[in-house]
Formats: C-alpha cells, structure tokens, sequence
C-alpha cells in the first residue's frame, strides 16, 4: 500500500503546532461542525440507558429500516432492510465489498484522480486497480466508452464516487446510465450526499438494482468520531457479507446506531445549516485561489473541497504542499494522493471557519507572491 499522504501532511501539521506555530488547516476532509444537539443527546441517551452491547450483526433493526424509510423520501427507490448492513463508518463498507466481489488478480476499474484508498482497499484484496483517466478539462467526468475498454473477463466491480472526493463533481446522469448498462457490479460511494451545492444528487440504485451503496454519517452529519457508515447491497451478497461482518467487525456501535436514527429522523434543519455554511466558504474560496492565480477547470459542485490547477508554481504537487506548510504554515493536500492524475493539482478543504480561510489564505497569497515573481 502507499502512504494516505495527506495525514502525513496533517501529522507535520501538527508536530509544528506542538512547537508553537499557528497552523490553518485546509489539508483535513472532516467537518468542522459538532455533530448536532439532537444527535449528542441520542448518544448519551443510549448510553445511560445500558445500550451498550452488541447489536444484530447487519446492525440495529430500527436503523435499517429508518436507512430505508430515507431512501424512499429522498430518492424515491425501494430499499429492503434486510440488504442493508450497518458498519463502523464507510471503509469497513468498502473493504468487505471487494472482499466478496474479488480473488487474487481480479480487476476493479476506477478512477485518476480519485480517492485514494479505493486502490489499497483493492490491493488488500490481492486484485488489481485498474485507472481511467479523468480529463480536468473535461470536468473531471467518468468517460463510458473508456471504461468499456479497460474491462476484462477480469473485471468484478467501478467505483464511482460523487460528489467526489477530490474534485467535488457530480457524475453526470448519462454516466450512471452508462454504468447500469455494463452489467458489472457498481461500488457507489455516496458519502458526501447531502453536500451538494449545484446540482442534485442521485444515487445508483435509480438506475440499477446491481450496485453496493457505500454511505454513512461522518459528513453528512459531521458524525466522523462516532464511526458509523452502512452499504447497501443485492441480497443474493448479504448472508457473505453478514459472515465477515460476524468475523472481522461483529457490529458497529451500538450507541452511534441510536445516534444514527435521530439524524436522519431530526437533524434535516441542522444537515441543511451547514450546507449553507459550507457554501459561503466554497464561494470565497474559490474566488480567492482564482485570484491568486489557480486554475479550477471546473467549479466544485458537492463535498468540501476545491481542486486546484497549480501548474503555474509547481510539478511537484507533493514538495509543493510540505513548502506551503512549512513556509506559509497552511496545510494543503498534494494532488498525487490522489493518482499521477492529481499530479500539478492541490486541494483546499472548507472545512474550516471562513475566518480560519480567509487567514489560511491571506498567508498562501503572501507566501506565493514572496517567492514567484509571475
């Protein structure tokens, strides 16, 4: 596996501030808002009422079915309860997805740039990663026709991820559509819904019943420390994936899943908050980095982050950030975390105050203009 490079970012990050020195953080894909009141008070509830022990294995029935009953509202798909396992956050999500889908040198194509532990997830499993390029220009879109040419008899699974994670896209319709047709298992990531700014979300179970939904709670309902997440998967796959839940994880928290069900029963008005939040904070930022001389070929439609073109100052993405750090003390991740196709690239998060930004940003802007002279 390769280093998940942006906490090593954060781990300097942080050793300088043990030292003394006031870093901003725009390297950290973690919302910076507490998780909302109604949901604290569900966790603590649970726990003082003894919820502390093991749950059903695919997770709290109450759970799966609220998971349900939200799919329905918000998608307008049937999702039967009984195809949905509750995990400690989303990875577990993946891992045990590729682990019934994969055997040793089998194929699971996706994309570059894209996230990067979706490569060491497939590596973990003994198979091999299979890139498609995305074409900046292009608005960082999955292309059809390319994906056709890279599946082989090989091929167990896409991913797909939107909002994405780096580039903040939303996948076109036409390419989920694509991907429906294809006949091969989709692994949806579908984390950041919920984070949407332009545009709508959809999930792929509106175009296909053959697909792993991997979702959770940490972004959504900025819930990252109560470790929550589920899939949703055919039911020919649940009884595999019950058994290795059994075996590697047994159940996921029994306290966040209490916590889980008031969020998406009650926390609709708070999600909605911090999407406004959110949404001032992209607007100046992108402003900002457009100002400072960064090309953002396409204006990022979901999640919290902004993907910037900064081949004007650098190829070297990864010398780049850790100068920024060092020098500027912003944390900035590199783009070749994220694939030799992010190389050139850097990506900001707004998850962060707009006073924190603006600082972080005041001090990139002085740090830029001190040393290049273009």
């Amino acid at each position: 596996m390769t280093p998940f490079i942006v906490m090593d970012v954060l781990e300097r990050a942080n050793e300088l501030q043990s030292e003394g020195i006031d870093i901003v953080h725009l390297e950290v894909g973690e919302p910076d808002f507490d998780i909302p009141a109604i949901v604290a008070e569900a966790e603590v509830a649970a726990m003082k009422s003894g919820i502390t022990h093991y749950t059903h294995s695919l997770g709290d029935p109450v759970l799966r079915q609220t998971i349900a009953d939200f799919y329905k509202t918000e998608y307008g798909v049937e999702v039967d309860p009984e195809c949905i396992l509750v995990t400690s956050g989303s990875s577990p999500a993946i891992l045990m997805t590729l682990m019934i889908l994969c055997g040793t040198g089998d194929e699971v194509i996706m994309s570059n740039p894209g996230y990067p532990c979706y490569k060491n997830f497939t590596l973990a499993c003994h198979a091999e990663p299979v890139f498609v390029d995305l074409c900046a220009e292009k608005g960082f879109q999955y292309n059809i026709d390319e994906i056709k040419s890279k599946i082989t008899d090989k091929t167990q699974a896409i991913f797909v991820n939107s909002p994405m994670n780096p580039t903040g896209t939303l996948i076109d319709d036409a390419v989920f559509k694509g991907l429906a047709e294809l006949k091969i298992p989709v692994i949806s990531d579908e984390i950041y819904h919920g984070l949407a700014y332009e545009g709508h979300t959809r999930t792929i179970l509106e175009f296909t019943k053959d697909a792993f939904v991997i979702s959770g709670f940490s972004k959504r309902f900025a819930m990252t420390g109560l470790r929550l997440g589920y899939m949703i998967a055919p039911k020919k796959y649940m009884r595999a994936l019950q058994i290795l839940q059994q075996n590697l994880f047994i159940c996921a928290p029994s306290t966040a899943q209490k916590a889980g069900i008031a969020a998406l029963l009650n926390a609709g008005a708070d999600v909605e908050n911090m999407r406004e939040i959110y949404n001032e904070r992209r607007i100046y930022m992108i402003e900002r980095l457009q100002k400072m001389g960064f090309v953002i070929h396409t204006i990022p439609q979901g999640a919290f982050y902004v993907f910037c073109d900064a081949r004007r100052y650098t190829d070297d993405s990864y010398k780049f950030a850790f100068d920024v750090l060092e020098n500027a003390h912003v944390g900035i991740t590199p783009g070749i975390d994220f694939g030799t196709g992010g190389e050139g690239f850097v990506r900001f998060s707004y998850a962060n105050s707009i006073e924190n930004i603006r600082k972080g940003l005041n001090r990139l802007e002085n740090y830029l203009q001190s040393i290049y002279k273009h």
